[in-house]
């Protein structure tokens, strides 16, 4: 019997659906994101690209951008990137190392 909390199709699935999650809620920005939870948008497709590599498959982090965003990171950017506020950018300079 397998390991439901190691099964690489949960594990998939579940990645899917925090993908789904994401883009729902375009309106959270990856400076939110950063200062709250320490990773973003941008983190989780690096990851997707060190890990794709690790495992023997060559994956740009452009692609792995397309592939989180569910399109092109300039699109996105252009249609829902906001400016980070001063109150942003002041959390996200002030928090802890190791984060992002």
């Amino acid at each position: 019997m397998s390991d439901p909390l190691h099964d690489p199709a949960v594990e998939a699935a579940v990645f899917r659906r925090l993908l789904a999650h994401l883009d729902g809620r375009k309106d959270v920005q990856n400076i939110d994101l950063m200062n709250l939870a320490g990773f973003c948008r941008n983190c989780l497709a690096k990851w997707y690209a060190e890990e794709a590599g690790r495992q023997g498959h060559e994956v740009s982090v452009e692609d792995a951008k397309t592939r989180v965003y569910g399109m092109p990171y300039a699109e996105w950017k252009a249609n829902y990137q906001r400016e980070a506020s001063p109150e942003q950018q002041a959390a996200f300079a002030n928090r802890g190392p190791g984060q992002g």
